[in-house]
């Protein structure tokens, strides 16, 4: 009898060990591995606004010009550019600059590096990789590990407590050390969420309408560039008219002053005309500054050095504007601007994302599992695996899904409303180009007129003056309205081109439509 329970001793004692070393191992199995609790797709929220990312803007406004008089000229024009479009990073790195810089080579530089798109096709590039963001949700998720571990376990921490008499053996509260190793790979893969599918749907109309809004931006740089560059050559033209009409000055105050010396005028006579003379010289002075600060904002807007000094070799004289029915034109302006297709855009992806707040309510199906091999060591690794399919219900989140529709209906109101206002700015923008058009041609020929008649009033003041019949007051004051209706001249037919490439800007494709408005030579 005794012989026989010492036999049984040993074998209880290594059942009693398996035992402990299995009870420990699901132990640490349990408090490595926790299970992994399906999580339910959340709606991805939008901003209220989908015209968050406009931070810069270039319009053509009616505002006072250097050089601008109080005489025929009524509509004088401007491009206003703020924000981003009026900088740029440089281009002469990539494409070196000789000091001729023409109306093409000038866009071109604009559109390459020009902040205003540059910045746009960077939020191109955002809203692609957040779409890529948004599928991977949708797609399998694959990944592996290799884990090797070294283990000692306190049992009683666990909470195992083992009290069975053994005769000659004692449960252990402290097992290990003891190793592990295991190499897995796991996978994932959602079978159904309408929820996430939404979100992708979304970040996909958001990719759009960011791809739309950059288009958009070209349309604008070209606005910029081309009102920069004529701003200049208008008021290079205004430099030249001062030099001309100060060399009549300086010729009619030298002949004043021989008169004077020989008694045939009198002194007020040389104040008047030195008067004029110094008058024109503060033009020059005022008007070669102002060319010198135009020069240093286009070359801000194209990549330039703003110290760069460089000649415009193109010149852009009057042209008459394409023939274009203004309901035409407002036909294609709605039809094809690319902010009005952003806007549209906008509103589909806030309609997805209501879609997906709206699914949040709903079961959600998915599926995992991992294949690997673990054990004590390689030699000793065996082949394990799992396979999982979850239904995931949504039952109560706290009122989480109905303030995400909340949000969501709010977002799509705004958008809405945003593109019946744009629609409605864009008829705007296109009517009011097309009234500036019709009155800066009218303008043109009016100022046209008006010079010639001001050439022929000087000349015979001039002829009057000489002969004795008058004094120089009123040779001073002909000249005066010479200057003025010069300078009309020169900003009707500014205006004139503004008004062109206001009305392409309006109706869309400035940057593939500019030879249709503007005439280069």
């Amino acid at each position: 009898m005794n012989h026989a329970h010492s036999r049984k001793t040993p074998v209880l004692s290594l059942a009693a060990s398996a035992a402990i070393v299995c009870l420990a191992t699901l132990v640490t199995s349990s408090s490595a591995q926790s299970a992994a609790q399906p999580q339910h797709t959340l709606a991805a929220p939008l901003p209220l606004s989908g015209r968050g990312g406009q931070n810069g803007s270039v319009t053509a406004v009616e505002a006072p010009i250097a050089g601008t008089t109080d005489s025929v000229t009524t509509i004088n024009p401007s491009v206003q550019t703020q924000g981003p479009y009026t900088g740029s990073s440089s281009s002469t790195a990539a494409k070196p600059f000789a000091g001729k810089l023409s109306l093409s080579d000038a866009i071109q530089r604009g559109l390459s590096y020009n902040l205003g798109a540059t910045q746009l096709n960077r939020a191109v590039r955002q809203a692609q990789g957040q779409s890529q963001i948004a599928r991977s949700a949708l797609l399998p998720n694959v990944s592996g590990y290799l884990a090797e571990s070294l283990q000692q376990t306190n049992l009683a921490a666990e909470g195992l407590r083992i009290h069975i008499p053994i005769p000659g053996f004692t449960f252990p509260t402290l097992i290990g050390p003891y190793n592990n190793i295991d190499l897995r790979g796991n996978v994932t893969q959602s079978i159904v969420d309408l929820t996430a599918i939404n979100n992708y749907r979304s970040s996909k109309e958001l990719y759009h309408a960011a791809e739309f809004s950059a288009r958009d931006a070209h349309d604008a740089v070209v606005l910029a560039v081309c009102g920069a560059y004529l701003q200049v050559l208008a008021t290079a033209e205004r430099v030249k008219t001062a030099h001309a009409q100060l060399d009549t000055a300086t010729a009619l105050f030298n002949q004043t002053q021989q008169k004077r010396q020989v008694g045939l005028s009198p002194q007020i006579d040389v104040d008047h005309s030195e008067v004029e003379q110094l008058t024109q010289q503060q033009r020059v002075i005022s008007l070669e500054t102002e060319l010198a600060k135009e020069k240093i904002a286009l070359a801000r807007m194209t990549g330039l050095p703003s110290g760069s000094d460089y000649d415009l070799t193109d010149e852009v004289p009057f042209a008459a504007a394409p023939q274009l029915d203004l309901d035409t034109a407002i036909h294609q302006a709605l039809d094809r601007r690319s902010d009005i297709k952003a806007a549209e855009a906008q509103v589909r992806a806030a309609e997805h994302a209501l879609s997906a707040a709206r699914d949040e309510r709903l079961p959600s199906l998915s599926v995992n599992g991992n294949y690997g091999s673990i054990g004590t060591n390689p030699a000793q690794a065996a082949a394990t695996f799992s396979a999982a399919a979850t239904l995931s219900i949504p039952i109560w989140q706290g009122g989480r899904t109905e303030g995400d529709i909340h949000q969501a209906q709010a977002s799509l109101e705004q958008r809405r409303a945003e593109l019946e206002d744009l629609k409605g700015q864009v008829e705007s923008d296109v009517r009011n180009a097309y009234l500036d058009v019709q009155a800066a041609t009218n303008q043109v020929k009016v100022a046209q007129r008006n010079l010639q008649v001001n050439k022929e009033t000087l000349d015979l003041t001039r002829q009057r003056f000489d002969a004795g019949v008058t004094d120089s007051v009123e040779v001073v004051q002909a000249q005066e309205s010479l200057t003025s209706a010069e300078l009309d001249e020169i900003n009707s037919v500014f205006a004139h081109n503004v008004a062109k490439l206001s009305l392409a800007r309006s109706i869309a494709g400035a940057a593939d439509n500019l030879q249709q408005f503007v005439n280069v030579k």
